[in-house]
């Protein structure tokens, strides 16, 4: 599985992840081929991007839980876009808590780990959608964590808001990696204005906007490369863990996505800016390295996850491509600081070839590219969530 950005899709790729439109119908479902006429519609629905299946590669399984986490991502984003606009409209937000209480009942009382599905996006839902996904990290990061019921309700309040001013600039602005100082001082007035109007819809409750800015300015510190020393309340932490996870393994109008491998890594890492019991807590609230993910180690070697390892994540045992080799990474004493680099970002062990560079120097005759067969997509099929926002 690998992502696609809408620009380069390609009549006859097979869809790695369903597609639903505005209204939580399913239109394409997993497995599903391209047509010139899908291509149109994922055009029109304005999405960054898609996961397609490699040629050779089987449809991943999905468990009927995998399958209600996509339809609730689906769903709440509809529920949370409605409840934005009506805080940018009325400054009230009459529904805000029913939805965060909604997340809590699903996502904020779970004894085991799920797997973190990364939904699509486009432009117009992107805040939308990463709102919920943090509110969702929320929640399973404060219940493993063990934080008072209140706490948490405050954590995933915040969540659901906390962008909210990015709503009230432009999306040429939003969509920009560098900013001139002239746009700086929007941007930062605007989420001013956001953290105004988050102070007035909880005016009972300011510690939701001190969550929010607490948070927002030690990732800008983060981001700028300043050590920050500010104390931050405990929802703070939290949130700022769910955000970075969420917006590094997310589409992006900017760039693909990394590996939820590399954002733990930096998370693990960064231990002067991020609460590592708060990393921790949601390395034991979602499946990461779990048995069957290809991965690559740094040397370079491939191999697939046999046995996952729950006490330090990023060491399980492998098993080794090359000469079908078990390394248990854990064992340091044996493998000293052979660690895994990356998920493998193709399923199987082939070379890629530059097949431009190859055509332009006259091997053309040797080059055989996929070619991908035009069928027609599975007929639409109307889900229903059976979840009541």
């Amino acid at each position: 599985m690998k992502f696609v950005k809408t620009e380069a899709l390609k009549v006859g790729m097979r869809l790695a992840r369903p597609i639903y439109n505005r209204d939580g119908v399913l239109l394409y479902e997993r497995n599903s081929k391209l047509t010139s006429q899908g291509i149109q519609s994922i055009r029109n629905f304005a999405l960054i991007g898609i996961f397609i299946l490699e040629p050779a590669e089987p449809v991943p399984p999905m468990t009927e839980e995998d399958i209600a986490f996509e339809r609730y991502q689906a769903m709440a984003v509809f529920a949370v876009r409605e409840e934005l606009a009506m805080i940018l409209q009325t400054k009230k937000a009459p529904k805000i808590q029913v939805i965060a209480s909604n997340v809590i009942k699903n996502y904020g009382h779970l004894d085991h780990k799920i797997n973190f599905i990364q939904n699509l996006r486009s432009k117009e839902d992107f805040v939308y959608k990463h709102s919920v996904n943090v509110a969702i990290l929320c929640a399973m990061i404060a219940h493993n964590m063990n934080i008072k019921p209140e706490e948490q309700l405050e954590t995933v309040l915040a969540a659901l808001v906390h962008d909210i001013g990015k709503l009230m600039v432009s999306e040429g602005l939003q969509e920009k990696e560098a900013l001139t100082e002239q746009e700086k001082v929007i941007q930062q007035a605007a989420e001013t204005n956001g953290h105004e109007a988050i102070e007035m819809v909880f005016s009972a409750n300011p510690n939701i906007k001190r969550i929010c800015v607490q948070s927002q300015k030690a990732l800008v510190d983060f981001n700028s490369g300043i050590y920050s020393e500010t104390r931050l309340v405990e929802g703070a932490k939290i949130l700022m863990v769910a955000e970075l996870f969420d917006s590094m393994t997310a589409m992006s109008v900017n760039g693909v996505p990394e590996s939820e491998v590399v954002a733990i890594r930096l998370l693990l890492e960064r231990k002067d800016v991020f609460e590592q019991k708060v990393v921790v807590a949601l390395i034991r609230s979602i499946n990461l390295l779990r048995p069957g993910l290809t991965v690559e180690l740094n040397t370079g070697e491939k191999g697939i996850v046999i046995t996952a390892n729950d006490e330090d994540i990023l060491y399980p045992v492998v098993l080794s491509f090359s000469d079908n080799q078990v390394l248990d990474l854990s064992d340091r004493n044996t493998y000293g600081d052979l660690e895994i680099k990356d998920i493998m970002k193709t399923l199987d062990n082939r070379h890629v070839m530059d097949v431009e560079f190859l055509k332009e120097n006259g091997y053309d005759y040797m080059i055989k590219e996929p070619e991908y067969v035009s069928v027609s997509l599975e007929e639409e099929k109307e889900y229903v969530p059976g979840i009541d926002f």
